[in-house]
């Protein structure tokens, strides 16, 4: 079903949550992942995605159909990931290094997460990198979403974009070359 359809139907009160169970069907498996490559943890990551859905009901009313519903879905996912990040490094007075280092050694001993030996010294590098720039690294690599539609979702100009996937890329690298 197209986004514009779900959305005429969430308009209707008759139809309201068959409307909002389709946009489930159609979004949650992207959200999961694009919140579970910044997290890590499944439990983490599905708490998250179930937050996501409840702010997505409570303001789906309020949505300006001038945006695309996946890049305003997007938007909520990736805020509540760095919610999420800055709030743990808070909780527990640990320096990013130290929150990197946790979610690095939950790839290692998690039986969620499959890969080979170069997928999991990929994902140990981004951990080093600064949030917003694994996000724009995760959402150019993997999620395969266009400069612009980044743009839209982190509201960063594309030519900045291009300079942190750039800058990301050189990370990664380096670690890659040196570990």
């Amino acid at each position: 079903m197209e986004d514009i359809e779900i959305l005429e139907k969430f308009a209707i009160a008759e139809s309201r949550n068959l409307a909002f169970n389709q946009l489930i069907r159609k979004y949650q498996q992207k959200v999961y992942w694009h919140i579970r490559k910044m997290v890590i943890d499944h439990d983490d990551a599905d708490d998250l995605t179930q937050e996501v859905f409840i702010k997505v009901w409570k303001n789906l009313d309020g949505f300006r159909k001038d945006a695309q519903l996946y890049t305003w879905l997007y938007r909520i996912a990736t805020n509540e990931c760095l919610t999420f990040l800055s709030n743990k490094k808070k909780k527990f007075f640990l320096p990013i290094n130290d929150v990197a280092a946790e979610l690095s050694e939950k790839l290692d001993t998690s039986p969620d997460i499959s890969g080979d030996e170069i997928q999991l010294k990929l994902q140990k590098a981004l951990l080093r990198l600064p949030d917003k720039q694994r996000l724009v690294f995760n959402m150019k690599y993997y999620d395969e979403l266009k400069y612009e539609e980044i743009s839209e979702i982190l509201g960063t100009s594309v030519g900045a974009l291009k300079a942190s996937y750039h800058l990301a890329v050189k990370k990664i690298e380096e670690f890659l070359k040196h570990d």
